[in-house]
């Protein structure tokens, strides 16, 4: 909102240092400080409400030390986080921009998923919470929404170069590329980014080409498919590391700021072609979702770091890992989230394998048997004698080294 206000007084009238607004990094900038302001300032009248409205979290007895002593820590507190990154993105985003709408869906749709099943926990006082079933349609409801968006809407495209003549009927543009005289077409595509492989490009659309002529009308399910396997995963991967003070919140803060770096460079055409990397057009503007959702983990981290004054519940744990799922589709780099939310992805397979295993065994031997001493793996670690905050600061660091590499993928090839 405050973008086109200030577009519109630049325009109509010569305010000294006004058209600063134009620039998304300074955008971004502005999300990140206010959200941070939102987050920290405000959150902690919503954290003094939910102790007021007694909304504590109900803690199970898992034999962990020091676990009993979170009992009644008001929980909920996910929408301090979704407010810090949806206020600000409302204020300096385009809001005409189909990304940063489809962005805004997620957080919503999720969100709401989130609360339902707090809602359900706290004043039904019902553990379980929302069915898993439900969760999982809300996941994949949301990922039909964003896959067939991405899909038909003529406003999401890539740059990729032709060669004359052209097959589709887009306009032929025609620059240079590193002194490289190079024609290029914006143009619907499946194609996404492939970390480690020569040309980086990999298409959903060929997936099923060993089925011979005709395959290409399936590719809009096989783009859906991995969407929506994405989401749900990532999403829920978000949840289960949400399981000790500030993992969740901090790593995500930490992938936040990689999608931001990822969302800069594919937007902008200069670095693009630099770095030999799909561009994809108006893009750019995710940066400044991203800005605010960097904000805001890092300002719920202010009260999320142990010891907890709250938590963020499935209000801010599903939306979080939707969010992150739902961002890296848009600037098609998804194929880096096994490498980027390599925390959330190990979270997520060590409560698979238990499961799995304690299954199997009981079944074969009468017995179930365990992998691990208890999952999801940051439990394990609590069992072994870890303390929580050591525990915390090692994942943090796992992280940070699986962002920098992430980020080298691009010309690491």
């Amino acid at each position: 909102m405050l973008y086109y206000l200030f577009n519109y007084l630049s325009k109509n009238y010569s305010i000294p240092g006004i058209g600063v607004f134009q620039y998304i990094t300074f955008r971004m900038a502005m999300a990140v400080i206010t959200s941070l302001l939102i987050t920290t300032v405000y959150g902690r009248r919503l954290i003094d409400y939910l102790r007021f409205k007694q909304v504590g979290e109900t803690v199970r007895n898992l034999g962990l030390e020091g676990q009993m002593q979170k009992s009644g820590t008001p929980t909920m507190g996910g929408i301090i986080i979704l407010l810090g990154i949806l206020i600000p993105t409302l204020l300096f985003a385009k809001l005409e921009n189909v990304y940063v709408i489809l962005m805004i869906i997620t957080t919503v749709w999720l969100g709401a998923i989130g609360f339902l099943d707090d809602y359900i926990k706290v004043f039904k006082k019902n553990k379980e919470g929302l069915a898993g079933r439900f969760k999982i349609i809300g996941q994949v409801g949301l990922s039909l929404i964003v896959g067939w968006t991405m899909y038909f809407n003529s406003n999401i495209i890539i740059r990729q170069e032709v060669v004359l003549p052209v097959k589709d009927d887009a306009p032929v543009e025609f620059h240079m590329k590193r002194n490289t005289p190079v024609y290029t077409q914006d143009v619907h595509s499946t194609k996404t980014t492939m970390p480690f492989y020569k040309n980086n490009e990999f298409d959903y659309g060929k997936v099923l080409k060993f089925l011979g002529k005709g395959y290409e009308q399936y590719a809009l399910v096989v783009f859906l498919f991995f969407v929506i396997l994405i989401i749900t995963f990532i999403s829920n991967g978000a949840n289960i590391t949400d399981g000790i003070d500030g993992l969740a919140t901090g790593t995500s803060a930490i992938i936040g700021i990689t999608l931001a770096i990822l969302a800069y460079v594919s937007g902008n055409t200069v670095i693009a072609d630099y770095l030999n990397i799909m561009y994809i057009p108006n893009s750019g503007e995710l940066v400044v979702f991203a800005g605010a959702f960097v904000g805001a983990c890092v300002g719920f981290l202010w009260y999320n770091s142990y010891p907890a004054q709250v938590f963020m519940g499935d209000t801010g744990s599903l939306a979080i890992g939707g969010i992150i799922a739902v961002f890296a589709i848009m600037i098609r780099k998804e194929l880096m989230l096994p490498l980027l939310c390599g925390i959330f992805l190990v979270e997520n397979f060590s409560v698979i394998i238990q499961v799995s295993w304690f299954k199997y065994t009981k079944k074969k031997f009468g017995e179930g048997r365990r992998v691990f001493l208890m999952a999801p793996l940051h439990h394990h670690y609590q069992k072994k004698g870890f303390h929580e905050a050591k525990i915390v600061t090692r994942f943090w660091i796992i992280c940070i080294i699986l962002a920098i590499v992430t980020v080298i993928t691009l010309k690491l090839r």
